[in-house]
């Protein structure tokens, strides 16, 4: 009898699970089975928060289940490559929080590592599959915009807590690899193009060392796109896709909610010159549900997964180009891979 169901263990007990696991446990295709934590207290404490079977006092103990078939990683940024890897190699799939590694170098091991495991591992870009995304990618490519020229965002929070993962330059802190990431992933998907020169600025805060504020241009062979992110800027986030006949604004690109419709502002020119505007609505969805489902499905299926490692370390590529520009103060060619 086909296997329908993946079973899932959860490799670590990071914040971000309350809003992951709840949603994966009840998605489709999807069952989550229990959380791993080096402590023994904080597993246990986890599994019951989340209505979970199982607690394992080492993250070794999750992976020598063999009724675990994925894991789940909100591990830190520079133990992503290392867990990921240790996964697959004891025979589990992965579904990887983003950063997918520190840098492209490290997402190219991951790829040497699914090929030699047949394991899938995939970065968890949860926007790349929610239907509002979709839809964007859709009506740009129907022309809804006309020639698309321009792309136009920002990502920004404020945080300055001296204890936080995200200011501690040591393991992978930062702006760029939190938050920067999204506004590239998601103009690479629109688009359906990579970028081939990247110029950028960042300032790093100076007692934690990351980097705060970067403002960037990518040059999609013609399509310009420009962003800034900041991690001690009020809470902001905003993408718009700027055509020859029109533009394309998403309201809540990135942490779109699970409990109302997710709303596209679609402005177009008529022919008698006149901008007129309307709000498409997306019905209502859990994103992270959809992410792992999808992942599941692929999986179960033994199709291409939605977001493949090659597209991970594009997208790391990018990032590199970024930094390399911000410290050279010259614009960065991006290598072909």
């Amino acid at each position: 009898m086909a296997k329908d169901t993946i079973v899932w263990g959860v490799l670590g007990t990071a914040k971000i699970n309350d809003k992951v696991v709840v949603p994966m446990h009840a998605a489709a295709a999807c069952t989550v089975k229990g959380i791993a934590s080096r402590t023994a207290g904080k597993a246990q404490a986890a599994a019951t928060k989340y209505g979970l079977s199982t607690a394992y006092d080492s993250y070794e103990a999750l992976l020598a289940d063999p009724e675990i078939d994925a894991v789940y990683i909100p591990l830190p940024n520079h133990l992503h490559m290392e867990w990921a890897i240790r996964c697959v190699e004891a025979g589990k799939h992965v579904l990887c929080e983003k950063p997918i590694g520190l840098n492209a170098e490290q997402a190219e091991r991951l790829i040497d590592a699914r090929d030699r495991t047949g394991r899938y591992i995939q970065e968890a870009f949860m926007v790349r599959t929610h239907p509002q995304w979709i839809k964007v990618r859709s009506l740009v490519e129907e022309g809804a915009v006309g020639d698309l020229m321009a792309v136009t965002g920002a990502f920004t929070f404020y945080n300055v807590n001296p204890h936080d993962i995200r200011n501690n330059v040591e393991i992978g802190g930062g702006g760029l690899l939190d938050i920067g990431c999204y506004p590239i992933t998601t103009s690479r998907f629109v688009t359906g193009r990579e970028p081939t020169r990247v110029a950028a600025f960042i300032n790093r805060d100076p007692s934690f060392g990351v980097d705060r504020l970067g403002s960037v241009l990518m040059d999609f062979d013609g399509i310009h796109a420009t962003f800034f992110y900041s991690t001690q800027i009020h809470n902001y986030q905003r993408m718009q896709f700027h055509g020859t006949k029109g533009r394309i604004e998403v309201e809540i690109p990135f942490n779109a909610p699970n409990d109302r419709p997710t709303r596209l502002l679609l402005s177009q020119r008529t022919s008698t010159g006149v901008n007129e505007e309307r709000w498409l609505e997306l019905p209502v969805c859990d994103q992270y549900a959809i992410a792992a489902t999808v992942f599941s499905e692929a999986i179960l299926s033994g199709n291409r997964q939605a977001i493949p490692l090659e597209d991970a370390r594009a997208n790391m590529n990018v990032m590199d180009a970024i930094l390399q520009s911000a410290q050279s103060g010259a614009e960065v060619f991006i290598r072909e891979i």
